[in-house]
Parts: C-alpha cells; structure tokens; sequence
C-alpha cells in the first residue's frame, strides 16, 4: 500500500537507483504520472516532460478499452477484445480519429504547444502510477521507440502480473514494485489516490528542462 502518488514516486525512484538505471529524459504518463514523475526525475538528475495516449473506448461504454491512441498517432489494438465483441472496422477509424485529436490537444496543453522531439539513442524511463490493462501505457511506449529512445524503461508501483508480463514486449526494461495476484483496480493500492487536476498537473513540470 502505497501513502499517495509521491511516496509510490519516491519508493520507484529507490528501486530505479538500486537497478542502476540512468535515464536522459523520464517522462510521465499524465495525469497521475506526474507526482511519480518529478520524484523520480530529480532522483535520476533528469528533466522531466510527458508522453500522451487516449483509450479506445468500446461502443456503449468509452471506458472499456479496444486500445489506445497516443498523440503521434501511435496506436495499440487489442485485437481479441475486438473481434470478441465484434467491434465494427468503420467505429475503430471513427474512434481513433476522435482520440487522436483528444491526445494531441493533451500534450499540447502540458507541452505549451510543442510536440515531443527527437529522442535518438537517449535513455528514457517512462513512468505512470500504475497499470491495469496497459493500454495507454504500449501506445505512449510506442511513441517513445519510434522517436528513437534507447534504452527505454517503463517502470510503475503496481500492476497485474500478466499486463507487467505483456509490457515486456514494448520496453527493453519493465520494473514494477508490487504485482498482486488478486488485482482488481490501480487505486486500491493507494491510501491517498484521489484525481489530479491538470492545473496541478502543471505544477510538477519544469518547463525550463523539458524535451523540444
């Protein structure tokens, strides 16, 4: 159990100094990333700035991801949830397109305009406050790889086993602190996990030393 996101940022920053891991750029997962994010950036003596991504809701009930979107257009389908519930191809192009523009107005809103530059052979950690499904998390990690970042970590508090398992397939490193069996939601491991408005949001974000 976790105090609140800053402790669970401080406990990542620990686990990431005992691993050895250096980064050039750590990036949070907004909204909820960026409590972990600022501890864990001044921990690695790294800037900190923030990488985006919208679920795909399914029809009937947006919460229920089909996947993810980040705002470069990177994307993660879940394939099998999909076909299950045979989601129509023209919903899919429909959705995508929707919650693209809706990351893209994101992270232009926490990047004051600027998109995410250039990351070649620059060692990032991605960091959010826990995953559930993993969604949001493969499209950010997505649009992370593909702006050149090597080495890429992704490291979190908490996560079922088997999404910290896939997630392995989208980083060259995964560190999570806790995996319960008998995960149900990020925020029952939290004392203290209430919302983090975007003006707050802002307030971890030193502008000065984030990534063009």
């Amino acid at each position: 159990m976790f105090a609140d996101r800053s402790d669970a940022g401080e406990r990542l920053a620990d686990r990431l100094a005992s691993e050895e891991v250096a980064a050039d750029l750590v990036l949070a997962i907004p909204r909820g990333g960026l409590p972990l994010g600022r501890a864990v950036a001044d921990a690695l003596d790294a800037p900190l700035d923030v990488v985006v991504a919208k679920k795909l809701g399914a029809p009937g009930n947006e919460e229920f991801a089909i996947g993810a979107v980040a705002s470069d257009g990177s994307t993660w389908y879940n394939e099998d949830t999909i076909d299950r519930l045979g989601v129509r191809g023209a919903y899919v192009r429909e959705e995508w397109q929707a919650q693209t523009v809706a990351a893209r107005q994101k992270a232009a809103t926490y990047r004051q305009g600027e998109r995410l530059g250039d990351l070649d052979s620059q060692a990032v950690v991605v960091v959010d406050d826990g995953v559930a499904t993993g969604s949001t998390a493969r499209a950010c990690l997505r649009q992370v790889r593909e702006a050149g970042a090597d080495p890429l970590v992704f490291a979190v508090p908490v996560g079922p086993p088997d999404t910290i398992e896939a997630l392995r397939d989208e980083a060259d490193r995964v560190l999570c602190l806790e995996t319960p069996q008998q995960f149900r939601a990020v925020g029952q491991h939290y004392r203290d996990f209430r919302r983090v408005p975007d003006e707050e949001a802002l307030t971890y974000l030193d502008r000065d030393g984030a990534a063009a």
